[in-house]
């Protein structure tokens, strides 16, 4: 189990250690759960080490967390919550350092375990979708009066769709390096016939007429906990893609995740298209909460953000099947391409149905 005994060693953990061993589904970064008594009571902690080969700034990352979360615990607090449930409460090592560097160059970070508390990986009814909404609103929320631009954009221009369209599919269409472009050619024109939807966010987002907001980056349905007794939805986790952007791609790519009917590599297509019941269910909880703190601007684009989402994803996909798998770990020769493939027919019907999605958005009452 590497040197993680050593490791715990080094942060400011309550009592002694009684257990230490293997946590969680991650497939970033290794995650260890470690078991204290302090005079009779137990302390659960959870450790992790980042993978610097993803994250290459760990000092703004590390920085970025520790900026956030203090501001979300005092936010929670002074609203009478829960700022040890409600928000991930991370420890600083024995020398005040908000991470520790091992001899082999590894980075390691710990916080707090939130007892009786579950995750989900796929929803299988409409009201996980309203939680993690809520979870997710109430993140954004929370964090509307913090100064964004205060945070590291730890993965430079991740959602500037335009950017990647023009830096990194397009080259990859005309350098074709895998010889994969025949395969891909109505795939291919499916991108460059929609090129106009790239910078539409973007444009807003030059125009000033969204702002730019502290913004998750990951919002799976997998990265909110649930209380495991009433289900309800306690806090948002996995706060490494946590930086500057807007709240339309959260928004979106919560849709893209979790309102397909179909897996994200279901090569069917046909089983492919979103659920407009997940859609609403989201849509309402997210409002609930971060329905106030958001422009009009931003409300009336949220329908298009989630397909908008989705079309950067497939071309990711896309892109990188051109590129010869070198992004994506993917279990066969034509993942990716089956998984660009998914992804255009989700934004496919996204287009049939982007009226619908925007009455639903429309109707929603933001108290």
């Amino acid at each position: 189990m590497e040197n993680v005994n050593e490791v715990l060693e080094k942060f400011n953990f309550k009592g002694e250690n009684k257990e230490v061993k293997v946590f969680g589904s991650g497939h970033i970064n290794t995650t260890y759960l470690a078991t204290y008594d302090n005079n009779g009571e137990e302390l659960k902690y959870v450790i992790q080490k980042i993978n610097s080969n993803v994250f290459k700034n760990i000092d703004g990352l590390m920085d970025n967390i520790f900026k956030v979360t203090p501001h979300l615990r005092k936010k929670i607090k002074e609203a009478g919550g829960d700022e040890n449930r409600e928000t991930l409460h991370f420890i600083n090592t024995k020398d005040d350092k908000n991470y520790y560097t091992d001899e082999n160059g590894d980075y390691y970070r710990a916080y707090v375990f939130v007892p009786e508390s579950i995750s989900y990986d796929k929803a299988d009814d409409s009201n996980l979708l309203y939680e993690s909404g809520m979870a997710f609103g109430r993140f954004q929320r929370l964090l509307a009066d913090f100064a964004a631009n205060s945070l590291y954009e730890t993965l430079p221009d991740f959602h500037n769709t335009q950017k990647r369209f023009e830096t990194e599919f397009i080259p990859a269409v005309n350098n074709n390096i895998a010889s994969r472009k025949a395969e891909c050619e109505k795939e291919i024109e499916f991108v460059t016939s929609r090129e106009e939807y790239c910078s539409r966010v973007v444009n807003l987002i030059k125009e000033n007429k969204i702002p730019l907001r502290v913004t998750h980056n990951d919002t799976k349905l997998n990265n909110v906990l649930f209380d495991e007794n009433s289900n309800k939805a306690i806090c948002v986790i996995d706060l490494d893609t946590v930086m500057p952007g807007t709240a339309l791609y959260d928004f979106g790519d919560a849709i893209r995740f979790g309102t397909n009917f179909a897996e994200e590599d279901e090569k069917d297509t046909s089983k492919v298209g979103i659920n407009l019941d997940y859609f609403k269910a989201y849509a309402e909880g997210f409002l609930s909460e971060a329905g106030k703190s958001l422009n009009q601007t931003e409300i009336d684009n949220l329908a298009f953000a989630s397909l908008l989402m989705t079309f950067e994803c497939g071309m990711r996909f896309l892109t990188d099947y051109l590129n010869g798998d070198t992004y994506f770990k993917t279990a066969y020769s034509d993942h990716n391409l089956v998984r660009a493939r998914n992804q255009f027919a989700l934004v496919a019907d996204m287009e049939k149905h982007m009226d619908e999605m925007n009455e639903i958005i429309k109707n929603i009452k933001i108290d």
